[in-house]
């Protein structure tokens, strides 16, 4: 395990403290940095968040899809977690917490904007820190790879549509020209990138690309950092003025997270899944895809938003809740394997 690894949530908090102190100290700087859009893209954040997701998209071979055959089963819930349950089950959350339950205690005009923010959140599957959670259960490689890939693929083209369904039952007004261009940039792009330049790399030979990884991880890791401090700067005024507000946004993504990562793991059981595979695959149907769903939120909404200010409180949930659920199913491992008639082929590594 990296050093980054081992003290994420202190780097994460730390960033978060840096951010909001750096948006409150220097409120006219990022209001400059907010204003440098393009047809509603956020430039800086664009940068970073290519910076970020491109060496991430360079580790995946999409040929391994093939290997998705030898772990059909913990695949298959993944798959329906990802993209059966969770968007939906965050709608319902959101509309009953915060277009209910929580409405009196909320900016009446902002409502929508949460729970769209919510929604976009949900929507994508994590496709990078997701390796650094599989790592930290000892996971199965194979299967993390080969799903996240296949995550990927899906994301291509049903990202928009299933947004734009979910925030039309919400009526919710989706702007469709940035929605799908936030879809070009944030999905489409890097994947077509990081694939062209693997294919170069390996022309030149299996060790070109592992140096290249070795060289651009810490330009990935610094990029994450960045844009979370960007992002915490962004908000930082809203998050010191609206510490109750955060908290209530926080509580539809919670219990989220941990229903679906719960749903996973009982499924996966049930099916006879090896813990190796069901552990990734409770933390894949549970993390989000956060910088798709910040970006995207940004894009369509601004960054002043309500939608803007739901994503990055799951950031700043992601990680530690994250941390959770791998101690979780790391402690439950005994438990697991005691009632799961795991066929031989997928527990070996």
């Amino acid at each position: 395990m990296s050093t980054f690894e081992r003290y994420l949530t202190v780097s994460v908090l730390a960033c978060i403290v840096v951010g909001i102190g750096l948006g409150t100290l220097l409120p006219g700087l990022f209001a400059a940095i907010a204003s440098a859009e393009v047809a509603k893209v956020n430039l800086p954040v664009a940068v970073l968040i290519w910076l970020m997701i491109i060496p991430m998209l360079l580790k995946i071979d999409f040929g391994s899809l093939g290997m998705v055959r030898q772990h059909w089963r913990g695949v298959g819930v993944t798959l329906f977690i990802n993209w059966g349950v969770k968007p939906f089950s965050m709608m319902l959350l959101g509309t009953l917490f915060i277009g209910h339950l929580f409405a009196p205690y909320l900016p009446q005009d902002q409502i929508t904007s949460y729970i769209a923010g919510l929604v976009l959140l949900a929507a994508a599957p994590c496709t990078a820190m997701v390796f650094v959670w599989s790592n930290l259960c000892e996971g199965e490689p194979h299967f993390t790879l080969s799903q996240v890939a296949l995550n990927d693929l899906i994301m291509v083209v049903a990202f928009a549509p299933l947004v734009g369904l979910l925030l039309g039952v919400a009526s919710i007004t989706v702007p469709w020209d940035t929605l799908l261009l936030s879809v070009l940039l944030y999905i489409v792009v890097p994947v077509v990138v990081a694939q062209l330049w693997r294919r170069a790399l390996l022309a030149i030979g299996p060790a070109a690309l592992d140096r290249t990884l070795a060289r651009i991880q810490p330009v990935s890791l610094v990029a994450l950092l960045t844009t979370l401090v960007l992002l915490f700067a962004f908000q930082g005024e809203q998050i010191l003025a609206q510490p109750f507000v955060i908290a209530l946004l926080a509580v539809p993504i919670l219990i989220q997270v941990y229903f679906n990562a719960g749903l996973a793991y009982w499924l996966s059981r049930r099916f006879g899944v090896a813990w190796c595979v069901a552990a990734p695959a409770a933390l894949i149907g549970a993390s989000n895809f956060f910088e798709l769903a910040v970006a995207a939120a940004i894009s369509l909404f601004g960054l002043n938003s309500g939608a803007a200010l739901a994503t990055v409180v799951g950031v700043l949930v992601e990680v530690p809740v994250m941390l959770s659920v791998v101690a979780i199913v790391k402690r439950s491992r005994g438990w697991y394997e005691r009632g799961s008639a795991c066929p031989l082929p997928e527990t070996t590594r």
